[in-house]
């Protein structure tokens, strides 16, 4: 099981280029469409101050990036 879950949108541009930025680091992930499963939408919006932004990336250690660019998840992987 990957160790980052990402929750977002297909029609998000932003989180198109965030999965592509972790398939070119071949970096696992779980993907969750919030519109196809409305519970997790509901979770984000606790992360995010009542908020449904996406995407919201969950990692292992407890950290959440929201929307974050791909120098954000450079700095977080590390890779």
């Amino acid at each position: 099981m990957a160790k980052i879950k990402m929750y977002g949108t297909t029609w998000c541009g932003d989180c198109h280029r965030s999965k592509d930025y972790l398939d070119s680091k071949n970096i696992e992930y779980d993907w969750t469409d919030v519109d196809e499963e409305p519970e997790y939408a509901e979770y984000i919006k606790t992360l995010n101050n009542g908020i449904q932004r996406v995407p919201t990336i969950v990692f292992e250690d407890g950290s959440v990036l929201i929307e974050p660019t791909n120098e954000d998840l450079e700095k977080k992987i590390k890779r």
